[in-house]
């Protein structure tokens, strides 16, 4: 049982790993559609984030599910609805602060600025989740294998002390 659990443990840990740059990817993705909807559907944004939250797999998809609803069934600002929407979900995602921090600046500027100037925010936002997800992945590549053997290791660690 000992054995089963710690490498569950570090299977676990190792799913974090992986999940860490495929949502950075939708996360990317979904930006961009974001910013298509913006530029070339004249898109309402609770109208875009409800059609995202629709496209997206979870947990991405309840973060613009939460935005959307927020800003057509409350009276909050943009910023407001989605800094909210982010502390909802974020400990439902495989993201770091750093990212956290990424996603909460570009919600400092959404619905604030023209098409063309939302545009280059969403751009700035881009670049800095392709560095995020360069880093995930290096981490992924390093410490993935790591993580499964160490949990198994550490189940024979303690039987043996246990003996």
């Amino acid at each position: 049982m000992i054995i089963i659990a710690t490498t569950w443990a570090g299977f676990e840990a190792s799913r974090h790993l992986t999940e860490r740059p495929r949502q950075l990817r939708q996360l990317k993705s979904a930006l961009q559609s974001l910013e298509a909807e913006i530029m070339y559907g004249h898109t309402p944004l609770h109208e875009a984030a409800r059609r995202l939250s629709a496209q997206l797999s979870k947990p991405l998809s309840c973060i613009f599910e939460s935005f959307a609803k927020k800003l057509t069934e409350s009276e909050t600002t943009v910023k407001d609805a989605w800094e909210e929407s982010l502390e909802e979900i974020w400990s439902m995602t495989a993201f770091k602060q750093g990212e956290f921090e990424i996603m909460k600046q570009f919600g400092e500027t959404l619905g604030r600025h023209d098409r063309l100037s939302q545009q280059k925010q969403i751009m700035l936002t881009l670049s800095h989740l392709e560095r995020e997800e360069a880093d995930a992945q290096d981490r992924q590549a390093k410490y993935e294998r790591m993580v499964k053997s160490l949990g198994f290791l550490s189940g024979l660690l303690l039987i043996i002390l246990l003996m």
